[in-house]
């Protein structure tokens, strides 16, 4: 309990200045991507020429959604949203602790 009484203007700024750190990071990973990557416009040019060569076969058969598409969909809307918020309360603790760390005690 001493040391932490003793470093204890260090320890929030350090766990602060992590929690900005943490969020920062988890902002830029989470952002989307603008555009396709060139893997993927190679993927799809290829999945394009394969349709073309499998001729008037193909488009006789319908392809159908799997019965799982919505629950996955749902699945991916709630785990961007928990992602979201875990990037704002790490904000709001980082923002805490480094103003916390600044405050003059008597």
């Amino acid at each position: 309990m001493e040391f932490f009484k003793k470093n204890q203007v260090i320890i929030f700024r350090s766990f602060g200045g992590l929690m900005f750190v943490i969020a920062f990071v988890m902002f830029f990973w989470t952002t989307p991507k603008e555009g396709l990557s060139e893997n993927e416009k190679a993927a799809r040019n290829v999945a394009r020429m394969e349709a073309r060569m499998s001729g008037s076969s193909s488009s006789a058969t319908k392809s159908t959604k799997p019965s799982h598409a919505p629950i996955m969909q749902s699945y991916k809307d709630t785990q961007a949203k928990q992602v979201r918020y875990l990037l704002i309360i790490s904000m709001i603790l980082g923002a805490g602790f480094l103003g916390y760390s600044f405050v003059r005690r008597n």
